[in-house]
């Protein structure tokens, strides 16, 4: 098992990383990497890896595997000692008998019937140094080089260059990885990467350029189903990075795909509920966290709006004659990846991955499991009855009051996502049912909303917009009226936090 983070390091940041890491005593090694899999990729598609990896003059037979947790991986390695190349054909499976990931690695094997193949493979050269902090001992490693994939058919080769910093804790307290981690990567300007070399392989291989967006999860209880406060932290923030590190990675890589950014937006939103809602389970939820997410939830928003609202907005209008219009981003406005990279950013993400890999049995006087249930059923007693108060005088309120409403609604239907294997899955699922529809219709409205203050803010340098902003200001007072109707319904839905717990 290693636990570590990995990060990417910006090309004109290298130079910088690697005199910071020669402050003290360095070892530099070349490493030449195979890798191996089934014709049909059976060990990528479990999330595992095999290779052979020769290390200066020694062969070491490594697999992995996805453990526990973020920042945890199943590994096993087998010195091979100075084997010649000739002799390493292919890898010896035994070398891995009775270990937790040699045994997933045969049953992978087994199930998918195919032989092994060699797929692609990497040069690196790494510069190691080992580094106190506090109790812990941290490996700094610094890989620079690339990864080569043959194309099927005797197709071309590809070549992906590699420039990455791994700090793995090889002994002490993880509180000692996660702050040398963070400092590493606020003074450099580096980002935390998810993919790995052999995930990048796979990519070059397949010739993925894109890959699919992250979706929200649960978090996953397992056999816990009665945890305390910092145990339920602990599982729901992992389960928000879940989302998050993946669609943000993707993003500090240059992607713009429109729903990663939308993704990641949603992960930001949930983790910040989480943070909301959950701090008074267990001590050690930074409040400063919060800003530099919200930041970043700022800048997504608004690249969002400048796209789907704006799409959303034209398919609304198509048929009104409406004068075509396009709306320039400003000159000073910050990209998505420029505020995924930001490094405050970065720094409370490496936090919370560290706050998630915790041991909750460590945590300081946390809430006790029926404690934690009051709790919760007290917040989405409140929210809800909030959400009630609001639908009751819609009509009056302007429309700053009706996107808190909106909001609140969010974190309302996060929380319940949260818990509900807590307070009853099936229950939970018959109230969320009855609350999309309400948040759906404030969706709606607020859309329109952004959508007319887009326009204009156009206005003023396209007196065409007008157009827009007077169409959507007819069209809002009918969508509020919806938005009304649709929340004060509500009240129907089942209150799934009263009484006892149901599987």
């Amino acid at each position: 098992m290693e636990t570590e983070f990995k990060f990417h390091i910006p090309a004109e940041r290298l130079a910088e990383v690697e005199a910071d890491l020669r402050q003290g005593a360095v070892q530099r090694t070349r490493m030449q990497a195979r890798y191996f899999d089934t014709p049909h990729g059976a060990l990528a598609a479990a999330g595992m890896a095999l290779r052979l990896r020769k290390e200066g003059r020694r062969w070491v037979q490594t697999v992995k595997a996805a453990g526990h947790g973020l920042l945890q991986r199943l590994e096993h390695n087998a010195d091979l000692g100075a084997a010649r190349g000739a002799d390493l054909q292919r890898p010896d499976l035994l070398r891995h008998r009775d270990t937790p990931v040699g045994e997933r690695l045969v049953q992978v094997l087994q199930a998918a019937g195919e032989e092994l193949v060699e797929t692609y493979a990497t040069d690196i050269w790494r510069l190691t140094r080992d580094v106190r902090h506090g109790d812990a001992l941290v490996e700094l490693a610094l890989d620079v080089g690339k990864i080569v994939a043959q194309l099927p058919a005797g197709g071309p080769m590809r070549v992906a260059p590699v420039c990455e910093l791994e700090l793995e804790l090889l002994q002490g307290p993880l509180a000692g990885l996660v702050a040398l981690s963070r400092d590493w990567a606020q003074r450099h300007g580096l980002w935390l990467g998810t993919v790995s070399k052999a995930e990048r392989g796979e990519r070059l291989m397949k010739g993925v350029v894109h890959v699919p967006a992250v979706k929200a999860a649960e978090p996953r209880f397992g056999d816990d189903r009665a945890p305390d406060g910092a145990a339920l932290q602990r599982l729901v923030i992992a389960a928000c990075l879940a989302q998050i590190l993946p669609n943000a990675s993707e993003i500090a890589e240059g992607s713009e795909d429109e729903e990663q950014i939308h993704q990641l937006r949603i992960g930001l939103r949930r983790l910040r509920t989480a943070l909301r809602e959950l701090a008074p389970l267990a001590p050690g939820l930074d409040p400063g966290w919060d800003a530099p997410l919200k930041r970043a939830f700022g800048v997504l928003g608004a690249k969002r709006d400048r796209t789907q609202v704006l799409a959303e907005s034209r398919r609304w209008m198509a048929g009104s004659d409406a004068p075509a219009l396009h709306l320039a981003e400003a000159a000073d406005e910050k990209t998505p990846a420029a505020a995924v990279r930001d490094p405050e950013f970065q720094g409370v993400l490496v936090a919370l991955a560290g706050r998630a890999a915790e041991d909750p049995a460590a945590a300081a006087e946390p809430l006790d499991h029926e404690a934690t249930l009051a709790h919760l059923r007290h917040r989405l007693r409140r929210l809800h009855r909030q959400s009630l108060r609001d639908a009751e005088r819609f009509d009056e309120l302007d429309d700053d009051q009706r996107h808190r409403t909106r909001k609140r609604l969010k974190r309302l239907r996060y929380l319940a996502e949260f818990v509900a294997p807590l307070l009853g899955e099936d229950r939970t699922a018959r109230y969320l049912a009855q609350l999309r529809p309400a948040q759906d219709a404030l969706g709606l409205f607020n859309d329109q909303v952004t959508a007319r203050r887009l326009y204009e803010q156009a206005a003023e340098q396209d007196a065409h917009a007008w157009f827009a902003v007077g169409w959507l200001a007819a069209q809002q007072p009918r969508a509020a009226k919806k938005a009304g109707q649709a929340l004060r319904r509500l009240d129907d839905a089942p209150k799934f936090w009263k009484g006892k717990r149901r599987r």
